[in-house]
């Protein structure tokens, strides 16, 4: 962080020009699952895009169980795990 002084006296470096612009870069925030599935609303529908992103295969039937009181613990998200990778699909072709 500058001072304000230190404001004052920053300059280009290439001209030297004191009229000089904030550029922030563009950034992401990562969410943990349970923030994400704290920020879900089971009430409203979602599209097929939503779907896309693996991590949100699963989410909806975790935060609805929650919502239930229903704990199914480390088999629930066995089952999701399987679902997000696609080896779910091997139970039922094999």
């Amino acid at each position: 962080m500058l001072s304000p002084k230190e404001i004052s006296e920053v300059k280009c470096r290439f001209c030297s020009s004191p009229k000089l612009t904030k550029l922030l870069s563009s950034f992401s925030l990562h969410q943990t699952e349970e923030s994400r599935l704290s920020s879900l609303d089971t009430s409203k529908t979602r599209g097929d895009n939503y779907y896309k992103d693996s991590r949100n295969i699963g989410l909806w039937a975790k935060k609805r169980m929650r919502e239930l009181g229903v704990d199914l613990g480390s088999k629930m998200d066995e089952i999701v795990e399987k679902g997000r990778t696609g080896r779910i699909l091997n139970e039922y072709t094999e």
